[in-house]
């Protein structure tokens, strides 16, 4: 049995090429997308979903805490913060170990998207503010939309993004070339009820984006941090 609830599925949108099999596309996302006030264009990062709560640090199974070796740094600083959780859920992207992208501009392993309370997922000026509250970043903020124009206008305005050299310098894991951002993740600005995140989150993601197989934490690495050496302290 779960200690919490997982992660909920993000939908594709349907002009997001780097689909897989299992992978689900929000087909009526122009529907949806209408009905929201205002959205966060945010850089979807190549890390491992980490959810921190005062029960410990989750991965991908929320039936018990996660003992990886690339997730010790972040348990140690869980650690620090576990009695001011209090009933939040802390949802970041755990860059720590490189995965198909090697980021060369790396400030910080983890970088916070979302944050649960009990059956609601807060707005994002809350993530913000409790993430700074935790002396932790958010995920890269590309652009707002405010009630959208047209489904036209508005996936133009998508797909521009998406070619971006993004925030952290990404480089192919496999050739150590430059490379552009994995994708885009499409919030609701405002809170929302954790049933129906479905209809309040969608991502883009980029064709051939993954490089690595079920075999890469037999050799991964950690991500080096550019204030390595200066200010940088490693939990």
């Amino acid at each position: 049995m779960a200690i919490s609830q997982k992660y909920g599925r993000t939908y594709h949108y349907p002009f997001s090429p780097g689909t897989t099999s299992d992978d689900r596309i929000q087909n009526d996302y122009w529907d949806h997308v209408q009905k929201i006030p205002k959205l966060i264009h945010t850089e979807k990062l190549d890390g491992e979903n980490n959810c921190l709560s005062k029960y410990g640090i989750f991965a991908r199974s929320h039936a018990a805490p996660t003992t990886s070796a690339w997730s010790a740094s972040i348990r140690r600083f869980w650690q620090l913060i576990k009695n001011d959780l209090g009933d939040l859920e802390i949802f970041l992207e755990n860059l720590y170990a490189v995965h198909s992208i090697e980021y060369r501009n790396l400030e910080h392993h983890f970088h916070v998207f979302g944050i649960r309370q009990h059956d609601r997922w807060l707005s994002w000026d809350e993530t913000q503010f409790y993430a700074s509250m935790l002396d932790l970043p958010v995920v890269p903020q590309l652009s707002i939309t405010q009630k959208p124009a047209s489904e036209t206008l508005y996936a133009e305005e998508v797909l521009s993004l998406t070619v971006g050299r993004g925030t952290f310098e990404p480089h192919d894991v496999l050739t150590g070339a430059p490379t552009i951002i994995e994708g885009i993740v499409t919030r609701n600005a405002g809170g929302y009820d954790v049933n129906d995140f479905a209809q309040n989150v969608f991502k883009y993601v980029r064709k051939g984006h993954v490089k690595t197989d079920e075999h890469w934490t037999r050799h991964w690495k950690r991500a080096a941090l550019k204030n390595e050496g200066g200010s940088y302290v490693e939990y």
